[in-house]
C-alpha cells in the first residue's frame, strides 16, 4: 500500500505521521514545491519510527511526481491556507489552479489512484477534479464532512460532559461556515437521543459552534488548523486501505442521491478498497433537508466561480 501526499504543509505533515504511525501503509510519499521541504519533513518523520513503532518508509520529494508513481491513494492538500477573517470560498482562485495541476500530474504517474481532497474550498475543488480527470466518481472523494463530524463530536462531548467515546455524531453538506449540516436531532450518547440530556438552546449552541469551527480556529492560530484535518484524512486513508468499509460523511459526486444533481458535496458514504463504495441516504427531517438544499445552492454558487 503506497500513500502519497502532496503538500508538505502543517495538514500534509501531519496526515502523513498519523498514516505512519498506523502502520498500515508500505510507503507515504510526500511532495511539495518548496526545495527540500518535503524531503526535510519526510527525514524528520522517519527519525520517529524507532520511538512511535512504525515500519512505513516515509519519503519526500521536491515536485517530482516521477516518484509518486503506483500510488494506491493520493491526497491533495496543497494550496494557500486560510487566514483570519477568510472563508474558505476565497482561496477558489489560486487553489483552483493547483489542484487542477497536481491532480492531473498524479494520475499521470497512477492512472488508477484514488484521490482525496482536502484543499479548500474542498467540495469545489473535488467538483474540478471530477470535471478535469477521467477518474471514476467513487475514486474522487472530499475530506470535509469526516473532520466536521469530529469536531461536532468534540463540541457534543463538550455540552454533555461525556466522554468523546460515548458520543455520536454526523454533518453532512458543503464544507463551509454556512453550509454545514449538523444532524442534532439524530446525535446520540450511547444510543441515546442527545436531546434527552441537552436543551433546545444549548443543541442549537453545539450547532452553531460545529459550524465556524475551522474559523475559531484560524482566528486562534492566525492560519488553519492541522491536526484534527490531518487525522480526519488518515482515517479515511486507513478505510480505504484497509477495505473497512467504514461509513464517512464525504463530498461525493452525486447523480440524484438526495435528489441532488451534478455537483460535490458531504453526504454518508462507505468507504473501501474501491474508494467510495456505496453512498448512503438516510431519512432526513423538512428541515434538515431544506438545509442541505440550501446548502448545494451554495456549493453549485461557488462551482459557478470555477474556470473550466
Amino acid at each position: 500500500m503506497k500513500v502519497t501526499v502532496v503538500g508538505a504543509g502543517a495538514v500534509g505533515a501531519s496526515c502523513a505521521e498519523y498514516i505512519a504511525i498506523k502502520d498500515f501503509a508500505s510507503e507515504v510519499v510526500i511532495l511539495d514545491i518548496k526545495e527540500g521541504f518535503a524531503e526535510g519533513k519526510a527525514m524528520d518523520l522517519m527519525q520517529t519510527a524507532s520511538l512511535n513503532g512504525f515500519d512505513t518508509k516515509i519519503t519526500g520529494s521536491t515536485s517530482d511526481y516521477s516518484k509518486t508513481a503506483n500510488s494506491d491513494i493520493c491526497v491533495i492538500t496543497s494550496g494557500i491556507p486560510r487566514k483570519p477573517g477568510m472563508t474558505r470560498e476565497e482561496l477558489i482562485g489560486i487553489n483552483a489552479g493547483i489542484v487542477k495541476m497536481v491532480s492531473s500530474s498524479l494520475i499521470e504517474y497512477s492512472p488508477n489512484t484514488i484521490i482525496i481532497v482536502v484543499s479548500n474550498p474542498m467540495d469545489t475543488m473535488t467538483y474540478l477534479v471530477h470535471k478535469t480527470t477521467s477518474l471514476p466518481k467513487s475514486k474522487i472523494i472530499g475530506m470535509g464532512g469526516a473532520l466536521d463530524s469530529a469536531r461536532f463530536k468534540y463540541r457534543l462531548a463538550e455540552a454533555l460532559g461525556a466522554p468523546i467515546s460515548d458520543v455520536d455524531g454526523m454533518v453532512i453538506g458543503g464544507h463551509s461556515d454556512k453550509g454545514m449540516v449538523p444532524l442534532i436531532g439524530k446525535a446520540a450518547r450511547n444510543s441515546v437521543k442527545v436531546s434527552e440530556f441537552l436543551s433546545e438552546e444549548r443543541m442549537d449552541q453545539v450547532v452553531q459552534d460545529t459550524k465556524v469551527g475551522g474559523a475559531t480556529l484560524t482566528g486562534l492560530l492566525g492560519t488553519s488548523a492541522w491536526y484534527a484535518p490531518g487525522a480526519a484524512v488518515s482515517a479515511m486513508v486507513q478505510a480505504i486501505a484497509c477495505d473497512t468499509k467504514k461509513i464517512f460523511p464525504c463530498s461525493a459526486f452525486l447523480e440524484g442521491e438526495y435528489g441532488l444533481n451534478g455537483l460535490s458535496i458531504g453526504v454518508p458514504c462507505v468507504l473501501g478498497a474501491n474508494g467510495i463504495e456505496k453512498i448512503v441516504e438516510i431519512s432526513l427531517s423538512d428541515a434538515e433537508k431544506a438545509k442541505l438544499a440550501e446548502s448545494a445552492e451554495g456549493v453549485s454558487k461557488t462551482n459557478g466561480l470555477l474556470e473550466l
